[in-house]
């Protein structure tokens, strides 16, 4: 499980689809927090629970209880980040295609 920081304007991970994007400064937007901005802290933070919980579904105590932790880093309880990471399937990587209006 790594965090790679891409020109530092973009955290992804090996682990998980999931992204974090700088949007200015120390401004980050995560693709499983849609309409909250953090800071690089709290978006690695994010980055490293969507990574931790991509691939398991019974962690180690140690594991969750570095969950929670992150987590209140972001206000969020352990089991709340946990269901947002896993019901939250934005794919930030690719662009939107064009929007093709029908013939009239």
């Amino acid at each position: 499980m790594a965090i790679e920081v891409v020109s530092a304007s973009m955290m992804t991970s090996d682990a998980t689809a999931h992204i974090a994007r700088c949007v200015g400064g120390d401004l980050w937007v995560v693709s499983w927090l849609p309409g909250r901005t953090l800071t690089g802290a709290q978006a690695l933070a994010a980055m490293t629970i969507a990574s931790t919980t991509a691939h398991h579904t019974d962690s180690a105590e140690s594991e969750w209880n570095r969950i929670e932790a992150l987590s209140r880093e972001l206000g969020l309880t352990g089991r709340e980040a946990v269901y947002l990471v896993n019901i939250e399937n934005h794919e930030l990587r690719r662009t939107a295609p064009p929007h093709v209006r029908s013939g009239e």
